[in-house]
């Protein structure tokens, strides 16, 4: 346990930030499935607004320090790349 005032002070700081990195995380793997679902569904229009969705909580992950800017493009590079595919074999 610790000591001094600050070192538990630091305790708290961690777990609250623990706990909302943990939602944002979370929250992120939600919208990525959201995508994989109308992917595999073959839905092209679904897909396009899950991707959009995804995209801006990827971003807003980057933004908090949660997820590295060059991982974060890769996913998105991915998935876009396979809506693109899914829109162009549908029409």
């Amino acid at each position: 346990m610790a000591h001094s005032r600050t070192a538990m002070k630091r305790i708290r700081q961690t777990e609250k930030r623990t706990q909302r990195n943990r939602a944002r995380r979370s929250r992120i793997r939600t919208f990525l499935k959201k995508v994989e679902t109308a992917l595999s569904s073959g839905n092209a229009e679904a897909a396009r607004t899950a991707l959009r969705e995804a995209q801006a909580e990827v971003d807003r992950g980057v933004a908090k320090g949660l997820v590295k800017r060059n991982t974060a493009s890769r996913t998105v590079s991915r998935l876009n790349a396979r809506v693109k595919a899914l829109v162009l074999s549908a029409s």
